[in-house]
């Protein structure tokens, strides 16, 4: 297969994307592949980006899963430019980040914060709490 038919990062990070806005709606894979009329299977390869997704596929899942085309690029330019262990190697892409549902539930709710100044106010407030915690542990 030509190289620029095979999933890249752009393509790990869409389906982890789907993943959240799934999770956040709390459909399993079965309930958005009877909405694409996909299998659970074709869903579970979006998510973990084995497959790509064509550009008509993703309109309409951005409008199945009620969100703008941006949704699903956003953080892009941070993913992209992880530390070398956390790219992808010859053989195998390295996974994702997993996150357990407190995470993505304050990742989803962080989101829909549109004051910037109060983001701000909040990034500082949790990082100034995770560097507590790791002084106490």
């Amino acid at each position: 297969m030509p190289e620029s038919k095979l999933p890249n990062k752009i393509d790990e990070l869409v389906g982890q994307r789907i993943r959240w806005r799934r999770k956040e709606l709390k459909w399993t894979q079965e309930q958005l592949s009877e909405r694409l009329s996909l299998t659970f299977q074709q869903v579970q390869k979006y998510e973990k980006g084995v497959n790509r997704i064509s550009a008509g596929r993703l309109y309409e899942l951005a409008g199945v899963l009620d969100v703008p085309i941006e949704y699903f690029f956003e953080g892009a330019d941070e993913y992209l430019s992880l530390p070398e262990q956390f790219q992808e190697d010859s053989a195998q892409a390295a996974p994702l980040p997993q996150f357990d549902h407190q995470a993505m539930d304050l990742v989803s709710h962080f989101q829909r914060i549109q004051n910037e100044e109060l983001r701000k106010s909040l990034l500082a407030t949790v990082k100034a709490a995770a560097a507590v915690d790791d002084e106490n542990s």
